[in-house]
């Protein structure tokens, strides 16, 4: 960003003498990164889809130990929808993907889909 330019500092008055050699400071602004948006991955409750597959769906595709698996697949149970992970758009979409994917392989009406946090 130029201060003032030498045409301006003429105009506001700047002495005779030094017409043409004023200065100019010039700053830089840095420019401010903005983060992704982020997108929650959220499983749906079903009748029929086994809890084992839904422990073995957070295993493989969401990285959860046996212990996080199981309590995200009770709270689905339970709550109707449970949070598998927070990501960005294309990582979500991806993973959305994947669930789907390998749930119709197998057979079940498991659904996965992703919301905007």
């Amino acid at each position: 960003m130029i201060a003032e330019p030498i045409s301006m500092q003429r105009e506001k008055g700047g002495d005779g003498d030094n017409a043409g050699r004023g200065t100019s400071v010039i700053t830089r602004t840095k420019p401010k990164s903005k983060r992704p948006n982020l997108y929650r991955v959220l499983l749906l409750n079903d009748d029929y889809t086994p809890m084992e597959f839904v422990i073995h769906i957070l295993e493989r595709f969401f990285q959860k130990d046996r212990e996080a698996a199981t309590r995200i697949m009770l709270h689905v149970h339970h709550h109707g929808v449970g949070e598998c992970g927070i990501f960005t758009y294309e990582v979500a979409e991806t993973k959305v993907s994947q669930v789907m994917d390998f749930a119709r392989q197998h057979q079940h009406p498991l659904q996965c889909v992703m919301e905007k946090k």
